[in-house]
């Protein structure tokens, strides 16, 4: 687990420098000055200069930064960089320099996704019995007890290994479509099971429960697509990793009281809900150290680091200071302030003054800091429980 923690870490520094280099790439594109590239904050441990940035490495590895002269009208700048600095740039050109950020955050997601779909493979349901329950169990606990009754599978023979054939004289070809659906849709009662064993075929006959479970659980194999087949797959799973980190964001007001609850009360902690830092890395620990191949561990693994990498994107984006999407909605005010003075014949009011909303800023830093604390302790405390076996 040690192993994949200092992966998980590896990663978020990896993905926040190519944020960083978004900026910096895009920003040295349309000519501004960027004076700094560094990765980490804090004193200085190494530095070179290249042209006229420093690129180095700092004490805390909490991240990184990209300067680029002139971010603000506040800051001081040179008359000799004035005609480089960012805030005199034209208004698309600063877009696109504030987008990079998150566009790079997309860019590694569906790298990350479209090199597990067509490269490792994703794990795909068989007609090959995995395991068989010796017991159903009342409340899907993990261990049988004397009082739950045998599975049917179980007391039929039905073993690992076994690839169903056949149910009730129908043929299986998916575990899902097949041999889920006529299970369920069977009822309480004798079921007719064909399955294929050590290259003979033999015919079991279960009788279900009033619940129709049989007790079985399928294999599972790793799927790889064409490469193609995984770009189109990809599109769409970028799509649906969208909606779930809306719906995530919009989860989180309602979250912070079960979170609270649980840090300080230690009520069971909501496998669904908030996590930090500290719950992600163990998490991406676990799924590395889990069961199954190294593949199918690594999939998992990168695919947490895809979902994290579309989380922080589009959160990033959020029309908040200081969040590159508040920058970019200042832009946006400018813009339209601009457009409307012109259609009524007056000056260009300029630039907006930023100082204004220096205390939202604040206050945005300040909820987020708090957030990270409470995430932070809770994460400590109350881990979420292992969901990697």
């Amino acid at each position: 687990m040690t192993f994949g923690v200092i992966a998980f870490i590896v990663a978020i520094l990896a993905s926040v420098m190519l944020h960083e280099a978004g900026h910096f790439a895009m920003a040295k594109a349309f000519g501004m000055k960027a004076t700094q590239f560094f990765v980490g904050f804090g004193p200085t441990l190494w530095s070179v200069r290249r042209g006229e940035t420093e690129y180095g490495v700092k004490a805390i590895p909490a991240g990184g930064f990209v300067k680029i002269v002139g971010m603000t009208e506040l800051e001081e700048v040179p008359a000799a960089d004035r005609p480089r600095a960012f805030y005199r740039q034209p208004a698309p050109q600063r877009a696109v320099v504030l987008a990079a950020g998150s566009t790079m955050h997309f860019v590694i997601a569906f790298v990350l996704i479209w090199f597990v779909l067509s490269g490792l493979g994703l794990p795909a349901l068989t007609t090959t019995v995995g395991s068989v329950s010796p017991c159903i169990t009342q409340d899907d606990a993990a261990r049988c007890t004397s009082a739950d009754p045998a599975s049917p599978a179980a007391l039929a023979g039905i073993r690992p290994g076994d690839r169903i054939v056949a149910i009730d004289g129908r043929p299986v070809t998916e575990w899902s479509n097949d041999v889920a659906t006529m299970v369920r849709a069977h009822g309480a009662g004798p079921l007719t099971v064909v399955v294929e064993r050590g290259g003979s075929r033999l015919t079991l006959d279960p009788i279900l429960t009033d619940r129709s479970l049989l007790g079985i659980r399928p294999a599972e194999r790793l799927e790889r697509l064409a490469p193609w087949t995984g770009l189109g797959r990809t599109v769409v799973g970028m799509g649906q990793a969208v909606g779930a980190t809306f719906a995530a964001l919009g989860s989180i007001p309602a979250g912070i009281p079960k979170l609270f609850d649980s840090a300080v009360n230690h009520s069971r902690r909501d496998a669904t809900g908030l996590v930090g830092a500290v719950g992600a890395a163990r998490a991406s620990g676990q799924a590395l150290a889990g069961t199954g191949s190294l593949a199918e561990r690594l999939g998992t693994f990168l695919i947490l680091i895809a979902g994290l990498n579309m989380f922080i994107g589009v959160f990033n984006l959020l029309p908040l200071l200081p969040l590159d999407g508040g920058h970019l909605a200042v832009l946006g005010y400018e813009k339209v302030r601009q457009g409307i003075a012109r259609l009524r014949g007056r000056p260009d009011p300029g630039r907006p003054d930023i100082t204004k909303l220096l205390p939202a800023a604040y206050l945005v830093i300040a909820v987020f800091i708090g957030l990270s604390v409470l995430l932070l302790y809770a994460d400590i405390v109350d881990p979420i429980p292992n969901q990697f076996g």
